[in-house]
C-alpha cells in the first residue's frame, strides 16, 4: 500500500481534483475562489489526471504540504483502502469523493450526498412543503448518492428507473436500512414516465446525452410535470431532458448547483472549518453565504 502525507505542514498547502478524464473539472475553479475569499493565500488548487493503476503512484509522491483531494471518477471506490470513512455517508456507501490528510492519518468523506440535498434546499427554500416521492434516473455510484440524499431529505417513497435495474441491488438494501420503499424500474418502461410525471422531485445521474430518449418519451406523452428535476449533468448545458421538463412545467437545476455545494463542503473540510459531521444533514450544517457567493460567482463565470 503507497504512503500517504500527515497533516501538519503549516504555511502554503496543496490541494488537487483527480480523476481519468480530469480536464473538463470545474472543481479548480471552485477551490481557488473559496481561498480568496478566506484570505488563504498560500493554498493552491490544481488538476491530476489518474486512472485506478495511477492512484497508488502518484499517494506515494505526496508530502506534508498536501492537504487534501478531490475524487471523481474512477477513483471514488479505489481511494477506500488509503484513509478511513470519517462522516455518515463514506461509511454508509463505501463511495468517497474527498480525502483530507490529517495527524491521525486519512480521512474520507462522502459531500455528494450533501451537495444533491443542498441543492434542492437551495431552490426550494426553507418552507417549501415536505416531498414524499422521487425518482433517480441510473443505478451508478452517483445514484447511491442520489438516494442517500433522499434519505437526508426524509423521503420515503423512491422509484430507481436503470437501463439495467438488476446491476445494483445495494439501492434496494440501503434504502431497507433506512425504512425507504425503492422500487426499481428499466429506464424504457412507460411506467418511469408516469412516475416522472407525478414526482416530486426527479434526479438524473445518466452522463452525457444518456437521458436525451427519456426526454423524448416525456415529451411525446404531452403531460404536465409538476416536480424539481436535477440532473448531474453541466455538459451539455442544459441537458434535453432540463429542458423537456421545464416545456412540461417543471423546475429544472443543473448539475453546477450539486458541484457548487459539495465543493463547498469540500473546502471546509480540507480547510479544517468543519467538524467529521458536518455535512450529513442537509440542515445541520449553518450556510456559509460569502463563501457560496464567491464561488458561484466564480462558476458563472466559467460556464
Amino acid at each position: 500500500m503507497a504512503q500517504v502525507p500527515q497533516g501538519g505542514t503549516r504555511g502554503s498547502r496543496r490541494c488537487a481534483v483527480l480523476g481519468k478524464p480530469i480536464a473538463h473539472s470545474l472543481s479548480p475553479v471552485l477551490h481557488e475562489a473559496a481561498y480568496r475569499a478566506l484570505g488563504l493565500d498560500g493554498w493552491t488548487y490544481g488538476r491530476v489526471e489518474a486512472g485506478e493503476d495511477d492512484l497508488a503512484p502518484f499517494l506515494a509522491t505526496l508530502d506534508g504540504t498536501w492537504a487534501g483531494l478531490s475524487l471523481t471518477m474512477p477513483l471514488k471506490r479505489t481511494i477506500q483502502p488509503y484513509g478511513h470513512p470519517a462522516n455518515l455517508w463514506a461509511r454508509e456507501l463505501g463511495v468517497a469523493n474527498t480525502a483530507v490528510f490529517s495527524d491521525g492519518g486519512v480521512k474520507l468523506y462522502n459531500t455528494d450526498v450533501y451537495g444533491i440535498a443542498r441543492a434542492f434546499a437551495h431552490a426550494r427554500g426553507e418552507t417549501a412543503p415536505h416531498i414524499d416521492d422521487a425518482v433517480i434516473l441510473g443505478n451508478g455510484n452517483t445514484a447511491t448518492s442520489a438516494l442517500a440524499a433522499c434519505i437526508m431529505m426524509g423521503i420515503r417513497d423512491v422509484t430507481v428507473a436503470a437501463r439495467h435495474p438488476e446491476r445494483n441491488p445495494g439501492l434496494a438494501e440501503l434504502g431497507a436500512r433506512h425504512g425507504i420503499q425503492v422500487s426499481m424500474l428499466p429506464l424504457a418502461s412507460d411506467g418511469t414516465i408516469v412516475r416522472l410525471e407525478t414526482a416530486g422531485i426527479a434526479i438524473s445521474t445518466i452522463p452525457g446525452h444518456g437521458a436525451d430518449d427519456v426526454a423524448a418519451r416525456l415529451d411525446a406523452a404531452d403531460a404536465r410535470v409538476h416536480g424539481m428535476l436535477l440532473d448531474v449533468v453541466y455538459d451539455p448545458r442544459p441537458t434535453a431532458l432540463m429542458r423537456a421538463w421545464s416545456r412540461l412545467g417543471g423546475i429544472t437545476l443543473g448539475g453546477e448547483e450539486m458541484l457548487l455545494y459539495q465543493a463547498v463542503a469540500q473546502v471546509l473540510l480540507m480547510t479544517g472549518r468543519a467538524h467529521d459531521d458536518a455535512f450529513d444533514q442537509v440542515g445541520a450544517q449553518a450556510t456559509h453565504e460569502a463563501l457560496e457567493t464567491a464561488m458561484r460567482a466564480a462558476l458563472e463565470e466559467a460556464l
